[in-house]
């Protein structure tokens, strides 16, 4: 088992939430609420590593956990 931070964004014109995985470019998805945004960056994690290890490739390990954070800027 491997632990994937993801990000969740909401997407107001698609009306869906959508997701990427920092750690692993190109992995993405989406869903109508966030809980099925989770389930299916789950699947998409899985497919990604799947694909990743059948043509040889290195599956990237998460070792630095990315940070969001909500700052104040005069504008």
């Amino acid at each position: 088992m491997s632990k994937y931070t993801i990000i969740v964004e909401y997407d107001p014109e698609a009306k869906a939430y959508s997701v990427t995985v920092p750690a692993l470019p190109g992995c993405t998805s989406q869903g109508d609420t966030i809980e099925e945004a989770i389930a299916n960056a789950k699947q998409a994690i899985t497919g990604h590593i799947e694909a990743l290890r059948q043509i040889g490739e290195p599956v990237p390990v998460e070792t630095e956990r990315p940070q969001a954070l909500t700052i104040d800027v005069a504008a």
